[in-house]
């Protein structure tokens, strides 16, 4: 009796789990740490990887080799950022314009001819001005120029160049991403090459130490060096002209009023009205005259002065 009630509480126990070895739970026991060790080994691995994949993505950006021996090869890889579609600069924005003038102007500022040598020199400045009217077809064929022009540099004109070409790399820097990044592609080629042209060893001669101080002045495409003869030159001009000025208005001021005749009342306001404008228009020009000859001449005694 006993043997058959127990019989159905023996049917709805839960079967027994199955024997574990030592072998199991030593597999177990290994392969739980080995799982959390590699999964925590691959997350701090992760922030690696990204790095690295940055790296090698900016340098496959950057020029492959820059070998300061070799600077027609560096200028070469200058020009092939440029070969680019004729209309790339005019279709740039309105903002991106100002950014180029800006790259035109810092890569011929100043006094190009003397630290540069007067071929490069004026490579340059029409490069410069290629870039402010937009017109890239003229610009890359100017800078396709720069590696024939290397060899017969001095070390002193090519540390000026590269001084140029990173001022004016950094405003194609600022220019940001547009397209498909080739004007951040141009900022590093001019910036890389810059600063390997920058620290070419310069050599301090006694023909480039007497060589006079100038100064360019410069009006949209207008650029003009200033020395102390230009300087003398136009404040005596401007001296002649405020003379004239000055008698032209006197001339005018002495005719007395009685000798005009009019043929009626709005002729004379007329007349009067003219009258009264040219004798401001000559006598401001006579002011004028004599504060840009007073100008001249202090920037002319400046220059002298620096010469010294």
């Amino acid at each position: 009796m006993a043997s058959s009630s127990s019989s159905p509480l023996l049917l709805l126990r839960p079967p027994p789990p199955p024997p574990r070895s030592s072998t199991f739970i030593f597999l177990n026991l290994q392969q739980i740490p080995f799982n959390f060790r590699f999964r925590k080994q691959v997350l701090s691995f992760k922030p690696f990887l990204s790095v690295a994949t940055n790296a090698l993505t900016e340098s496959s950006d950057s020029p492959k080799s820059l070998d300061p021996d070799d600077p027609q090869s560096l200028l070469q890889e200058l020009a092939d950022t440029f070969n680019l579609p004729p209309d790339y600069f005019s279709q740039l924005p309105r903002d991106l314009r100002l950014d180029l003038n800006d790259a035109a102007f810092d890569l011929s500022n100043g006094p190009v001819m003397e630290q540069c040598g007067q071929e490069l020199g004026m490579t340059l400045l029409n490069i410069s001005r290629a870039w402010e009217s937009a017109d890239l077809s003229t610009s890359s064929a100017l800078v396709n120029s720069l590696p024939q022009l290397v060899n017969s540099l001095t070390n002193n004109n090519k540390s000026a160049l590269g001084k140029r070409l990173i001022a004016a790399g950094r405003r194609f820097q600022s220019m940001g991403q547009y397209g498909q990044g080739e004007l951040q592609m141009i900022s590093k080629a001019m910036i890389s090459i810059g600063n390997v042209l920058s620290l070419t060893p310069v050599s301090d001669s006694t023909e480039e130490g007497s060589k006079d101080e100038t100064r360019m002045f410069k009006f949209g495409e207008l650029q003009v060096e200033l020395t102390r003869e230009k300087a003398y030159i136009g404040a005596a001009i401007g001296f002649v002209y405020g003379i004239i000025s000055w008698e032209v208005s006197q001339g005018l001021q002495n005719v007395p009023e009685s000798s005009f005749q009019y043929a009626n009342d709005n002729a004379a306001l007329i007349a009067q009205s003219l009258r009264g404008a040219l004798l401001v228009i000559f006598y401001g020009s006579t002011v004028l005259s004599a504060f840009a000859t007073l100008g001249l001449v202090l920037l002319a005694r400046d220059l002298k002065s620096e010469k010294k």
